[in-house]
C-alpha cells in the first residue's frame, strides 16, 4: 500500500510540474511587465475556448506592474517558468490600446487581436513543434505598426489530450508594452478572445497520436506580416 501511495505522489506531482505560466518578458521579473495569471500558482491551463480567461487568464482584470518599452522591430524575449512538457503550437498575438485609454484598465475586448507568429510542427513518425523542451521564446514585434500601447499575448496550446473538445490546454498571458517607432500599418484581420477559436477547430481538436496527422492548420487568423 505504501509503495502503491508514492506512486500516486508521484503521478500527481508530474502532473502539476508538466504544467506551467507565462510570467515574464526580457529582463524583468515575475509578474513586472507580465499581467498575473490566474495560474501564477498554480500553473493551471484554460480548457474553454469560450471562456473570458481565454484572453490573457484572467477573471479579474489586473494590470501589470509596469509596461516595457519596445521598438518597432526589435525583439522581445517570453519566458515560461519552467520548460514546456506538452507537444503544441506556440503563437503570439498584439492588440493596440486605443489613443486616450489607459493601457493599466484597457481589457483587450472586441475584435483588437492580430497574430503575429505561429509555430508549425514537422511531420514523420510523431509530431514536433521546436518549443517543447523550451523556457524562451523570442518574437519580433512587427516593424511596421504604429507606435503606442500594446498587449502582447503569448499562448501555447497543449495538445497532448486533445482528441476530444475541451481536450486543448491553453497556457496564456499578456504583457504589456510600449511601442516606439514603427510606421502607420493598422494590422487586417483582427479577432476576439472568445471569438476567435471553437472546440471543434482542427487545429485544437485532434488527436496527434494515431493515425499520425500528415498536416496541421493553426487555430486563429493568419499570420501578419509588413
Amino acid at each position: 500500500m505504501l509503495a502503491t501511495a508514492f506512486l500516486l505522489l508521484g503521478a500527481a506531482l508530474n502532473g502539476v510540474t508538466a504544467h506551467y505560466t507565462f510570467p515574464r518578458v526580457q529582463n524583468g521579473f515575475d509578474w513586472q511587465y507580465v499581467r498575473r495569471a490566474d495560474n501564477f500558482q498554480s500553473n493551471g491551463f484554460v480548457a474553454d475556448v469560450n471562456s473570458q480567461q481565454i484572453r490573457c487568464f484572467q477573471n479579474i482584470h489586473s494590470p501589470a506592474q509596469a509596461t516595457l518599452n519596445v521598438t518597432a522591430g526589435s525583439t522581445v524575449t517570453y519566458y515560461s517558468n519552467q520548460a514546456i512538457f506538452h507537444p503544441g503550437p506556440m503563437s503570439f498575438y498584439m492588440a493596440r490600446v486605443p489613443d486616450g485609454q489607459d493601457i493599466n484598465s484597457w481589457k483587450g475586448e472586441g475584435a483588437v487581436w492580430f497574430k503575429i507568429y505561429h509555430e508549425q510542427p514537422t511531420f514523420g513518425s510523431s509530431l514536433k513543434w521546436s518549443s517543447e523542451g523550451k523556457s524562451a521564446f523570442p518574437v519580433t514585434i512587427p516593424r511596421c505598426i504604429r507606435p503606442g500601447y500594446y498587449l502582447l499575448r503569448a499562448e501555447h496550446i497543449a495538445l497532448h489530450s486533445a482528441s476530444t473538445p475541451g481536450g486543448a490546454q491553453f497556457y496564456i498571458s499578456c504583457a504589456q508594452l510600449a511601442v516606439t517607432g514603427g510606421g502607420s500599418t493598422d494590422p487586417p484581420n483582427k479577432v476576439s478572445f472568445p471569438g476567435a477559436y471553437k472546440a471543434n477547430d482542427p487545429g485544437i481538436q485532434i488527436n496527434i497520436y494515431y493515425p499520425v496527422p500528415t498536416s496541421y492548420k493553426n487555430p486563429g487568423p493568419s499570420v501578419f506580416s509588413c
